[in-house]
C-alpha cells in the first residue's frame, strides 16, 4: 500500500512538471512570435563610416544626373522598333515609332483644307479691293454730283460687306491652321526619340504592342558625369568646400585609384538627421566605371 502511494505522487509531481514546462514554451513562442510594433522602422543605413575625429569614409553608388524612363505620349500600337538596350543613342534619336497611319492621313486632310482656305482668302482680298475702288470712284462721283446718295451708299455698303467676309475667312484659315499645328504634334508624339545622349540601359516595348499614354516604354542613362551623394555630420559645416578634391576606390575594380571633386555642398542642414548633403564628380575620364558601381570617398585632415 505504501509503495502505491508512493508511485502515486511520484506520478502527480512529474505531471506538474510537464505542464509548467509546457506552458513556458506556449509563452515563449507567443513572444517570439509577437509582430513589431507598427510605429518601428528600419534603422537607416549609415551615409558616413567615421575614421577618427577629422577623418571619414562614405560609400554609396556612382551616379549620373540624366537617368529616366521614357514614356509613350500617347495610345497606340509599337510600328517599330529602332533601338535596343544596350544602345548608344544621342538626343533626339528615334527608339520606335507607333503607327501613325490614320494621323497621317488626317494631317493630309488639315493641310489641303488649309490650302483651300489660303485661296478663298486670296479671292475675298481681291474683291475687297475692287469693292473699295469701286466706293472710292463713287465717292468722287458722287462730289461731282454725278450719282445719287444712294447709288453712293450701295458702293459703301458692298466694299464694307467685302471687309468682313475677308476677316470672317481669315478666322477661318486661322483655326484651320491651328488644327493643322495640333495634327503635326500628335505625329510628333508617335515618335518616341531618346531625351539625351547616353544608352539605352532597359527596353520595356515590344514590336506590335498595345500601349498607352505614359507607359514605360524605354530606360535611358546618360554615361557620365559620374558622380556620388552623400551626408556627413552637421559639424563638418563649413570644413569641406566646393571644389575640394578627394581620392575615391570602388571594390568592383581593386587597385584603381580614382580622384572625385566637390561640386556641391548643401547651405542648410537636415533637421531630421543633423546631417547635411555633398554631392562629388569624377575627375577626368571614368574608363570603366559604370553608373550603380559602389564606390568609396575618403574625407580626411577635416579641421
Amino acid at each position: 500500500m505504501q509503495r502505491r502511494k508512493s508511485n502515486y505522487f511520484a506520478l502527480v509531481l512529474l505531471g506538474a512538471a510537464l505542464l509548467s514546462c509546457l506552458a513556458c514554451s506556449q509563452k515563449s513562442m507567443e513572444v517570439a512570435a509577437a509582430p513589431a510594433p507598427s510605429g518601428a522602422s528600419a534603422p537607416a543605413p549609415l551615409a558616413s563610416i567615421p575614421a577618427s575625429d577629422n577623418s571619414f569614409t562614405v560609400s554609396g553608388p556612382l551616379i549620373v544626373e540624366h537617368q529616366l524612363d521614357v514614356l509613350a505620349q500617347r495610345d497606340g500600337v509599337i510600328a517599330e522598333l529602332k533601338s535596343e538596350a544596350g544602345a548608344h543613342v544621342r538626343a533626339g534619336d528615334l527608339l520606335a515609332q507607333l503607327d501613325d497611319r490614320q494621323l497621317t492621313a488626317d494631317l493630309e486632310a488639315a493641310r489641303a483644307k488649309t490650302r483651300s482656305t489660303e485661296a478663298d482668302l486670296r479671292n475675298w482680298e481681291a474683291e475687297a479691293k475692287v469693292m473699295q475702288a469701286d466706293y472710292d470712284r463713287a465717292q468722287k462721283m458722287w462730289d461731282a454730283h454725278i450719282i445719287s446718295n444712294e447709288q453712293l451708299e450701295h458702293a459703301k455698303f458692298k466694299a464694307e460687306s467685302e471687309t468682313w467676309d475677308v476677316r470672317r475667312v481669315r478666322e477661318l484659315l486661322t483655326d484651320d491652321t491651328q488644327t493643322q499645328r495640333s495634327l503635326e504634334l500628335e505625329l510628333e508624339k508617335t515618335q518616341i526619340r531618346a531625351p539625351f545622349s547616353g544608352v539605352v540601359a532597359r527596353r520595356y516595348a515590344r514590336q506590335g504592342q498595345q500601349v498607352t499614354k505614359g507607359e514605360r516604354l524605354f530606360w535611358v542613362t546618360a554615361e557620365g558625369p559620374l558622380g556620388m551623394r552623400f551626408t556627413l555630420p552637421e559639424k563638418l559645416m563649413g570644413r569641406i568646400q566646393k571644389g575640394q578634391v578627394l581620392p575615391m576606390i570602388t571594390a568592383d575594380l581593386p587597385g584603381q585609384k580614382y580622384q572625385v571633386r566637390v561640386v556641391q555642398v548643401s547651405p542648410v542642414v537636415d533637421p531630421a538627421s543633423s546631417t547635411i548633403e555633398v554631392a562629388v564628380e569624377l575627375e577626368g575620364k571614368p574608363g570603366p566605371l559604370r553608373p550603380g558601381m559602389d564606390a568609396s570617398v575618403s574625407i580626411e585632415n577635416l579641421r
